[in-house]
């Protein structure tokens, strides 16, 4: 029946497009068989809709017996109905666009707001400790991090000390000229913000906040310095016992670090005075530790 609909459809639109109306009144017929014509067409036909549609060919309503229902894939794959206004799509990417700058700028607030927090400390002696810096600027407010960066085998490195709010910041301006081990200290307001630890590192638990008590974070150590060697110096330096090591390297980098863990927190208050010793070939830097050693997660083996 379909067929034959489409062929006396064709019929009827070829007769009226090749026979020229002679008058008014064979005109309104023509624009009535048209019109008649058309009303049969289904408007919601897949061959209606564009082919990179995604999933036309499965996803819509079909005419059956002069009324709308679904194919028979059109269960699982059934669109909404904005999905067929590209308005609807349009408004909802400028939704998300919207709230992916909302989301940027809630980000650069929060950082300039750290940036306001920080101060840049330079011309430090290489024997100066993390510890001893923020011991120092403690006096100007809560300081909330401590990171001193540079070469280690140059006598002047600088950092950047974070405090609570800005008003600390600003007394530690005052700071500048304070003897530091050998050398006076230059402090300048920061350009930038302290890089945050990533979260899954921190303690999470009581017990892991008295582990990161106990451990200590060295770095620039000899790659030629065995794990046994590293674990060796700190009992014989610190006179305590080492519980757990991690020795960490690559290919990149022509220096490791690790992580020790002591027995008893005054250990590792002691080892942080072993900064500038030399093991191996190179001076090393030790610091407290931001993250404790956890044990590593052995897979089952599979047989």
């Amino acid at each position: 029946m379909a067929a034959v609909a489409e062929v006396s459809g064709e019929a009827v639109a070829a007769k009226t497009l090749d026979t020229k109306p002679t008058s008014e009144s064979e005109i309104n017929v023509q624009v009535q068989e048209l019109v008649a014509m058309f009303k049969k067409l289904n408007p919601l036909a897949k061959e209606f809709f564009p082919s990179s549609y995604p999933n036309h060919q499965n996803s819509f309503y079909f005419l059956n017996n002069g009324q709308l229902s679904p194919n028979n894939f059109a269960d699982t794959n059934k669109p909404s109905g904005n999905d067929f206004y590209p308005n609807n799509r349009r408004r909802r990417n400028n939704y998300n666009q919207g709230r992916r700058r909302l989301n940027g700028r809630a980000f650069k607030a929060q950082r300039e707001d750290s940036i306001r927090r920080t101060v840049y400390v330079s011309d430090i002696d290489q024997h100066v400790t993390e510890e001893r810096l923020a011991a120092l600027f403690s006096s100007c407010g809560q300081v909330n991090d401590c990171r001193i960066c540079g070469d280690p085998h140059s006598v002047l490195r600088f950092a950047f000390v974070e405090f609570a709010d800005d008003h600390g910041a600003r007394a530690a301006l005052e700071l500048g000229g304070t003897m530091l081990g050998y050398y006076p200290v230059r402090v300048l307001p920061s350009k930038t913000a302290i890089l945050p630890v990533n979260p899954t590192f921190l303690p999470r638990s009581e017990d892991e906040r008295e582990m990161c008590a106990r451990t200590v974070y060295c770095t620039n150590i000899d790659k030629k310095v065995s794990q046994a060697e590293v674990k060796n110096f700190f009992e014989t330096a610190c006179g305590g016992e080492v519980t757990r090591l991690r020795l960490l390297g690559d290919h990149v980098h022509s220096t490791r670090i690790a992580f020790v863990e002591f027995a008893l927190a005054e250990s590792a208050t002691t080892a942080l005075s072993c900064s500038g010793m030399i093991v191996g070939t190179q001076p090393i830097r030790v610091s407290p530790s931001k993250t404790p050693v956890r044990p590593r997660v052995t897979r089952p083996t599979l047989h």
